[in-house]
C-alpha cells in the first residue's frame, strides 16, 4: 500500500504536543498588523490547543506526526 501524504499547509500551521494534542498559532496574525488594534495583537499572541473536533481533522491531514 502506498504511503499517505501529509498536507503541506497543515505541517506549516500545526504542531503536536508530547501528549498528542494539536497546537496552533492564533488566526489573523499573518499580515496587516497596522490595521489591527493593540489589544487584538496582544490577545492573539502565543499558541493555543485546538478543541477535539478540530484536532481530529488536523490529525487526518498529518498521519505521521503523532
Amino acid at each position: 500500500m502506498p504511503k499517505m501524504k501529509t498536507k503541506s499547509a497543515a505541517k506549516k500551521r500545526f504542531s503536536f504536543t508530547a501528549s498528542g494534542r494539536v497546537k496552533a498559532g492564533p488566526a489573523g496574525k499573518r499580515h496587516g498588523m497596522i490595521k489591527r488594534t493593540t489589544k487584538f495583537i496582544r490577545d492573539a499572541s502565543g499558541a493555543m490547543i485546538l478543541c477535539a473536533s478540530d484536532a481530529k481533522i488536523v490529525k487526518k491531514y498529518m498521519p505521521y506526526d503523532r
